[in-house]
């Protein structure tokens, strides 16, 4: 079992022709139950401000106006990801068994990236040996 992980929330986008990436969040979890509670909050955090109630008292009065039915809904997407018991458990499992877990969405601007990966699997990886190919 993996003990702590490493969680991260970038969204991408252009500018100036480049991908560019702006952190959002930064956690080390000390469990996989908080590494896990820690993405669905960041994934409705994200949500919440893409998609906020039309009655939230910070928005002001026209300023939210529906998409396209062609626009991707990045907030239904990380709503239904943070409800979904099944998906949940999968990504433990993939936690749990040392493996990187990446929840990416995106819409016609930007994408958005929740990562989290084991601190012990990532200290495994560099006590590997290098591996060394002659090109002679």
């Amino acid at each position: 079992m993996h003990d702590e992980f490493l969680c991260h929330v970038t969204a991408y986008g252009a500018c100036d022709g480049r991908r560019i990436g702006v952190p959002l969040g930064t956690y080390r979890a000390p469990t996989l139950a908080l590494a896990l509670w820690w993405l669905r909050d960041r994934a409705s955090w994200i949500a919440q401000r893409l998609d906020p109630q039309p009655d939230t008292g910070h928005v002001p009065p026209g300023a939210l106006v529906p998409v396209a039915d062609t626009v991707p809904d990045v907030p239904t997407v990380l709503r239904a990801w943070c409800g979904d018991v099944t998906r949940q458990e999968q990504a433990a499992d993939e936690l749990a068994a040392g493996r990187l877990v990446r929840i990416a969405v995106s819409d016609d601007t930007t994408e958005y990236e929740l990562l989290a990966e084991s601190v012990d699997a990532l200290r495994m990886q560099r006590t590997l040996p290098a591996l060394i190919v002659s090109v002679a």
